[in-house]
C-alpha cells in the first residue's frame, strides 16, 4: 500500500478545478505538515490556506508551472488547482532548514490518501506574491502546495542511464516522468 501511495504521488498540474477541498480537509493537510520531523524542533513553519476562488486568483499568477514545458504557461482555467498551502518560514524563529521539504512531502502524501493531488511549487514570483497575500515582512515563502483532484494521467518511465530526464506530455496530453532505474542509482 506504501508503494502504491509513493507511486501514486506525482507532480499533477491539471485538476478538476470544480471539485471544492473541505476546510477540515485543508487543515487535515497542514496538521500533516506540523507532526511531521523539524531540525531541533524549532518548527519554524507556518501555513496559509487558500480554497476560495478570489483567494486562488490572487496566488495563480505568481507562480511559475513546469520549467520542461517550455510553451505551456500552467493550467488553463477550469484546470487550475482547487486550494493551495502556502508554506512560510517566521523569520523570529530561525531558518527552516530542510523542514519544508519534509512538510510538504507529507501534505501531499496526505492528499493521495484522500485521492487527491498536488504540485510543490519553488518558482514562485515571491515579493508580488507575498504582497497579493498581504504577508507579513515576518514571514518568508518558501513553497506553495498547489492542491486538487487531478485531471491528467501522470506515466513513470524507467530510462537507461544517461538518457534524458525531462518530463513531456504525448499527444494525449498525458504526462511522462522518466525515472532512473534503481540500480543505476545505488553505489556499491
Amino acid at each position: 500500500m506504501f508503494y502504491d501511495l509513493i507511486v501514486s504521488n506525482r507532480s499533477y498540474r491539471r485538476f478538476h478545478e470544480e471539485h471544492s477541498i473541505s476546510v477540515e480537509r485543508m487543515r487535515e493537510l497542514v496538521d500533516y505538515g506540523r507532526l511531521s520531523p523539524s531540525g531541533a524542533n524549532k518548527q519554524p513553519l507556518k501555513y496559509i490556506i487558500s480554497r476560495d476562488k478570489s483567494k486562488n486568483d490572487s496566488i495563480f499568477p505568481h507562480l511559475q508551472w513546469a520549467g520542461y514545458l517550455k510553451d505551456w504557461a500552467g493550467p488553463e482555467e477550469g484546470e487550475r488547482p482547487s486550494g493551495y498551502i502556502v508554506i512560510l518560514q517566521d523569520t523570529n524563529i530561525g531558518p527552516s532548514g530542510v523542514d519544508h521539504g519534509i512538510a510538504a512531502q507529507s501534505i501531499l502524501l496526505g492528499a493521495r490518501s484522500m485521492e487527491l493531488g498536488g504540485c510543490i511549487i519553488q518558482s514562485i514570483k515571491r515579493n508580488e506574491l507575498k504582497t497579493a497575500l498581504q504577508i507579513s515582512d515576518q514571514y518568508e515563502i518558501l513553497l506553495v502546495i498547489a492542491l486538487g483532484k487531478p485531471k491528467e494521467t501522470v506515466i513513470l518511465d524507467e530510462i537507461n542511464d544517461g538518457e534524458d530526464i525531462k518530463y513531456w506530455r504525448d499527444n494525449n496530453q498525458e504526462h511522462h516522468v522518466p525515472k532512473r532505474k534503481l540500480q543505476d542509482i545505488i553505489v556499491e
